[in-house]
């Protein structure tokens, strides 16, 4: 007997010396690196070779309690005592012995025996009290998304289809590609795939990289990510990775409930209801008031109300299906006495159009209000079934006037990710409308000046009469010109009644405020940071990455090429950009490539970054004042 084997068997006694002769030479028969060390994502089927009857999430359970040396290895030491672990288990699990499903269920408060099934309860390593749950049902139908989302992608097409049934999606998350692949499936173009790190085997380093890509990405396109970092991911964190899964596939189905996209939304509007209130609704409102539209034009004496009560006995979906193709989808499971039987008839109706997806009859019998809200928007992005606006009437005449004023659009859009960003609440969907009362803005002011706000004299409670937000936003006025913002002719009542320019006056100050407040304190003087500081860093760095020329301002021509903003991030971090992956910047679709490869870059690098690559090639400069105040902030950092 080797000394190896003997120092083994003496550590785990639960092995005897023939079972860890098996397992070394299994392990060495392994593809290992250079330093001995098996890839984390090899782990399984290397255990199943084994004890074939292993299953995927005992093994990443009893993983977790192995200090592993090495982020995403494991050494022999570890792969022996990852097997004594799951031995040890069996001995636990044994007939006679104490299970911990009893306790684990007291510890969560669990006490139904339907809901502890479909709960997985997850305790921390470091603190055994800290303990998550996450929804079984939900993780299935998500992966089931992303399987079919990314079934055939170049990149990771090997990877898939991932089991829905167990915990390997928190595995794969981990290096960044599978969510920068599920952003990009659900908002198109945001993450530059050119500036991803790809290969079967990544680097601590290089899986930061991809994880920075993902958060940043995900700030981008409206996730809440507060509380997530990119650590967090690449240490499968189940919760949060399953909460950041969902808000970026909810903002997939909700990317076309919008009057631009589909003006017969309009139809929806109620009576003396005004083009402007309706506009404030959030997407979940709206797929309440479709589906009520179709069950009202279906003569039914139903309302829904909610994603969960209101269609558990899956009757109104039942109506729905049969309102929006009858020729499919008839009104035969009404008759089912059994709300399991019934919903799955019901199914079997959604199947018949294509739209089996997001629920079971048992998510819908249960209301389940996330995979339910998943399926009634897929319902609508797939058959909407609302009859065209005519032409020359004074209903079309509103909504082409609200279309031809959204030229404040896309900043209206980058505002209000930047307010979501510093975790305001509500969270902002329609920046007019949404700082109307003057909380958020006050909010804002009191992220950025800390303390600013007397919170005693605040009008809070809603809903607000007028002259109460008013009093709101009068203060937030005058709180910017405490703080030198520019306002003039600017008063409450213009906030409050939504007037774009000067709405996106005061929320430009703010987030101006923001990124100079941040860069004054990451430098050694304390010194307020002017923009004539941010170009003279910007032409230094961007000399460091290469460059040959300088810009004056902020709206120097030779900003649209993509060129100048290339280089300062090369002079950030040598190499980061690919030469071969830069155009000449002379057409218009050669300068957007090179602003979008640009933004992805600066997202790797930690940058959170809310401008679109239109921004760039049309010389926005509040836009690119951001983008370069953001590298700074990083730089400095």
């Amino acid at each position: 007997m080797s000394n190896e084997i003997q120092r083994l068997a003496k550590k785990h006694t639960v092995l005897k010396p023939w079972d860890i002769e098996t397992l070394v030479s299994t392990f060495d028969s392994l593809e290992l690196d250079s330093n001995k060390g098996l890839d984390q994502r090899n782990l399984v089927p290397a255990v199943q070779r084994i004890e074939p009857e292993r299953q995927y999430d005992e093994i990443r359970n009893a993983l977790k309690k192995v200090s592993v040396s090495r982020p995403g290895m494991v050494e022999l030491d570890e792969f022996v005592e990852l097997v004594a672990v799951l031995r040890e288990g069996d001995k636990k699990d044994a007939p006679g012995a104490p299970g911990a499903a009893k306790s684990a269920r007291a510890f969560e408060g669990i006490t139904s025996d339907r809901a502890y099934e479909r709960r997985t309860i997850l305790k921390s390593q470091q603190n055994s009290s800290s303990a998550h749950t996450i929804n079984e049902d939900e993780r299935e139908e998500f992966v089931n998304h992303i399987n079919l989302a990314l079934a055939g992608d170049a990149h990771i097409d090997y990877r898939l289809p991932i089991d829905p049934h167990s915990m390997q999606i928190f595995d794969e998350a981990r290096d960044g590609l599978i969510l920068s692949k599920l952003i990009n499936y659900s908002s198109p173009d945001t993450i530059d795939e050119r500036v991803l790190n790809r290969g079967r085997k990544l680097s601590p380093f290089q899986v930061t990289e991809n994880n920075n890509v993902v958060i940043n990405s995900a700030k981008a396109i409206g996730c809440s990510v507060v509380n997530i970092g990119s650590q967090d991911l690449a240490e499968g964190r189940e919760h949060l990775i399953l909460g950041l899964i969902w808000q970026i596939i909810k903002i997939g189905l909700f990317a076309n409930i919008d009057i631009k996209l589909h003006p017969e939304l309009y139809r929806l509007l109620e009576e003396d209801e005004t083009l402007e209130d309706f506009l404030k609704l959030p997407a979940d409102a709206i797929l309440l008031r479709w589906f009520n539209y179709h069950l009202a034009a279906a003569k039914w004496h139903r309302r829904v109300s909610n994603f969960t009560s209101d269609i558990k006995d899956s009757e109104n979906y039942t109506v729905l299906l049969n309102q929006l193709v009858p020729s499919q989808c008839s009104r035969e499971p009404l008759n089912e006495g059994d709300p399991m039987q019934r919903a799955e008839k019901m199914l079997q109706n959604a199947d018949r159009i294509g739209c089996r997806r997001y629920v079971s009859p048992k998510t819908v019998v249960n209301g389940n209000p996330k995979l339910n809200l998943a399926f009634v928007a897929h319902l609508f992005n797939t058959h909407p079934c609302l009859e065209p606006l005519e032409e020359d009437t004074g209903d079309r005449a509103e909504l082409d006037e609200y279309l031809f004023n959204d030229q404040f659009d896309r900043e209206a859009r980058a505002f209000a990710l930047w307010l979501n960003s510093l975790n305001v609440d509500p969270f902002v969907n329609y920046l007019f409308e949404d700082i109307k009362d003057g909380l958020v803005l006050l909010q804002a002011f009191d992220k950025i000046f800390s303390g600013c706000v007397k919170w005693k004299s605040v009008n809070t409670q809603r809903p607000m009469m007028r002259f109460k937000q008013i009093e709101n936003t009068n203060m937030a006025v005058d709180l910017g010109h405490a703080h030198n913002f520019s306002l003039v002719g600017i008063q409450g009542a213009d906030l409050t009644d939504g007037k774009p320019t000067l709405v996106l006056s005061i929320v430009w100050q703010l987030m101006r405020a923001n990124i100079v407040q941040t860069l004054a304190s990451l430098s050694s003087h304390g010194r307020k940071v002017t923009d004539r500081d941010m170009v003279d860093w910007a032409n230094k760095t961007a000399a460091l990455g290469g460059s040959s020329s300088a810009i004056r301002s902020f709206n120097d021509p030779q900003l649209a090429s993509g060129h100048f903003l290339l280089d300062v991030l090369n002079g950030m971090q040598k190499g980061i950009v690919d030469p071969q992956l830069v155009t000449t910047g002379k057409s218009e679709e050669d300068m957007k490539l090179n602003a979008k490869y640009a933004i992805s870059i600066a997202r790797k690098l930690g940058a959170t970054i809310f401008l679109l690559p239109e921004d760039i090639v049309e010389i926005k400069p509040k836009m690119i004042l951001t983008f370069i105040g953001s590298l700074m902030a990083i730089h400095r950092g």
